[in-house]
């Protein structure tokens, strides 16, 4: 009503009469004993008889008490069963589950009689991919596969990564992020725009896994070579978060897509009725590096300082900044000016076993200075300078790189 009291909360809760239901049905079920019932019941009782006595107006509210600390109510919920389980992406298996599975979690008649194993399910799916031309109806079909079956999209993802790969990252994410808003259809990650300024900390808390080891971000400026998609770059870290589960073990419920959306300079974007992000020119300057940083400090607020935030498809003006502002207070990666540039450099050492000599005896030749170009150079350096003993003059392997400049 609006008034009551906690201690009268808490006498109703533990009178309240729980019928009889099916065992495992029962979704929150208060943990107060009979005992507990009945001491509760005396003191309200013990209470009214104290205030007629005394000739005072009884505490209907409670109000005398509101300062009182008292114990909070448990509540036990049961594990998503039956039609609910169906439509749960982590749990759900589809035909997969047993004759046995059907009766503990009462699905019952919810799912056609016949048990097909995830194999034979991996089977299914792979024909039905190969039917379409298209690569972007392979990556809408991918998609509804992992927001409906998400066991059975790894799976499958793993067992045909050559395959599939290029189906759920480039080169077909890129043509998914143009279109994003006209395929969108379940949200995937989190979206925190300038409208939540000052509130990102209640953003993140939304999310319903707390254990989050990986966190991908992105703002959306410079999705891969396709300039500014704003809000519809979401496809960027859902993609590499994929890879991170496929190739790298990691738990899908410890993955966590974030894009950033502070706007756009797309005009095509921004008049296109099916654009699913803020409608307005981007944030540039302290407006934008404000909510950087709250996300920031967000972040490790809830999630802890082990937590690793991979920067992803960011401008040039901004990654190198991020990178150098939070590398000394967060655990920070940027996959284009750091992954790229450590691939590269593997392989240079590997050549090496092929044409001889040292990484300071070739020379270096790039297209472009941009975040890959830029990181691979450092890199190199660094190792040449590590070679040499000489890290301290890092600078004086630069005299190796040569620059072209893109016209």
């Amino acid at each position: 009503d609006g008034c009551t009291s906690c201690l009268e909360v808490r006498r109703r809760a533990a009178a309240v009469t729980v019928r009889a239901a099916q065992p495992k049905r029962v979704e929150a079920v208060a943990m107060e004993s009979a005992a507990e019932t009945a001491e509760a019941e005396k003191e309200v009782a013990a209470e009214k008889e104290v205030a007629a006595a005394g000739g005072g107006v009884e505490d209907k509210y409670g109000e005398d008490r509101a300062t009182e600390e008292l114990p909070v109510t448990p509540w036990a919920f049961s594990v998503a069963s039956g039609y609910t389980l169906l439509r749960d992406p982590h749990h759900n298996k589809g035909l997969a589950f047993t004759e046995r599975e059907r009766d503990a979690h009462y699905l019952r008649g919810l799912l056609p009689p016949g048990v097909v194993s995830q194999d034979l399910q991996v089977k299914k799916i792979m024909h039905n991919l190969r039917q379409y031309k298209v690569p972007l109806q392979r990556y809408v079909a991918m998609m509804d596969l992992q927001e409906r079956n998400e066991r059975l999209f790894y799976k499958l993802l793993i067992d045909n990564v050559e395959e599939l790969l290029p189906v759920v990252y480039t080169p077909t994410v890129g043509e998914a992020c143009q279109k994003y808003g006209s395929i969108f259809r379940r949200p995937q990650g989190l979206y925190v725009s300038l409208r939540d300024k000052g509130k990102v900390i209640d953003v993140l808390r939304n999310w319903p896994e707390r254990n989050i080891q990986v966190i991908v971000v992105t703002d959306g400026e410079r999705i891969l070579g396709l300039g500014d998609l704003g809000c519809q770059g979401m496809g960027i870290p859902v993609g590499k978060l994929s890879l991170y589960t496929a190739l790298g073990g990691v738990r899908p419920s410890a993955c966590l897509p974030i894009t950033i959306d502070v706007g756009t300079n797309n005009e095509q974007l921004l008049n296109d009725e099916f654009y699913i992000g803020l409608r307005q020119r981007r944030a540039t300057g302290e407006e934008y590096h404000e909510l950087m940083e709250e996300f920031m400090d967000a972040v490790k607020q809830i999630y802890g300082e082990k937590v690793l935030i991979q920067f992803e498809d960011f401008a040039n003006h901004n990654a190198f900044d991020l990178l150098a502002k939070y590398s000394k207070s967060h655990l920070v990666f940027n996959d284009d000016i750091q992954g790229t540039a450590s691939v590269v450099l593997a392989g240079l050492l590997s050549s090496l076993k092929v044409v001889g000599g040292t990484l300071a005896e070739h020379t270096y030749l790039f297209l472009g200075a941009g975040e890959a170009g830029t990181g691979i150079a450092e890199l190199i350096a660094l190792e040449i300078s590590k070679q040499r003993q000489m890290l301290q003059l890092k600078s004086a392997a630069r005299r190796f790189f040569w620059w072209i400049r893109r016209v």
